[in-house]
């Protein structure tokens, strides 16, 4: 899969689209309620999308200019940054997410070719700038899920499904304790393995729904285990 973010930067374009749209339908009732992510109101979670693509700018000035700008100040300001702006005003949030969402697009514009390559830090650890669009468009397409309103990982197009399972897979499989597991998708003609594969169950089904369960965000009821038996839990993503 290709890291080419210029190949990506149109898909972020469409799902900051359909996010805006999603987020002009809110009135003050529909950000009071909760999303589903644990502890948060859809407040919470367009406020972190806000900040996430100003995060996401620092990182990428980073690497435009070579001098070290930290995505957050630390965990506690990106905390205080969700928690001020979670009860903002319909029009603010909207007003934000745009205003936000064009930052990041004139800070990927700015970006020379060769700074592509460059290496930046992330709270996960350093990354390559490439990454960054993807993680843009991941954030945007998970999270548009999690607001709970309407938009579903069947929305999700084959190729964001089927990259999203490589990158969890991989991150899966550099912990700990991750209970080992195959997953069959793509009408099973592709393969990807957690842990041993002899002591793995056999998860399949079509890719959108695996890559929406192995990431807590569907019940899989649609897929198939091998041997016959109850679907595990999946590991713990974002």
């Amino acid at each position: 899969m290709t890291r080419d973010p210029l190949l990506l930067s149109g898909d972020v374009d469409d799902a900051t689209t359909r996010l805006l749209r999603t987020a002009a339908r809110f009135d003050a009732t529909d950000l009071a309620q909760d999303c589903l992510l644990p502890g948060w109101t859809r407040g919470h979670l367009l406020a972190h999308l806000s900040r996430n693509a100003d995060a996401l700018v620092n990182a990428l000035t980073s690497a435009r200019t070579g001098d070290l700008v930290p995505m957050y100040p630390s965990d506690e300001a990106r905390a205080a940054g969700i928690e001020a702006g979670a009860f903002r005003s319909p029009q603010e949030h909207l007003d934000d997410l745009r205003r936000s969402a064009d930052r990041y697009a004139e800070a990927v514009a700015a970006m020379p070719v060769p700074a592509w390559s460059a290496t930046v830090q992330t709270r996960r650890g350093p990354l390559p700038a490439a990454v960054l669009v993807w993680r843009r468009l991941r954030e945007l397409e998970v999270h548009h899920v999690d607001l709970a309103a309407g938009y579903r990982p069947q929305d999700w197009s084959p190729s964001f499904a089927h990259r999203l399972l490589h990158e969890v897979v991989t991150d899966l499989g550099e912990r700990d304790r991750v209970p080992p597991l195959v997953l069959h998708f793509d009408g099973g003609s592709h393969e990807l393995v957690i842990g041993d594969r002899a002591q793995a169950p056999v998860v399949s089904g079509p890719t959108v729904e695996v890559a929406a369960w192995l990431t807590g965000r569907s019940p899989g009821t649609t897929l198939t285990v091998t041997p016959d038996g109850q679907l595990p839990d999946p590991p713990e993503w974002i």
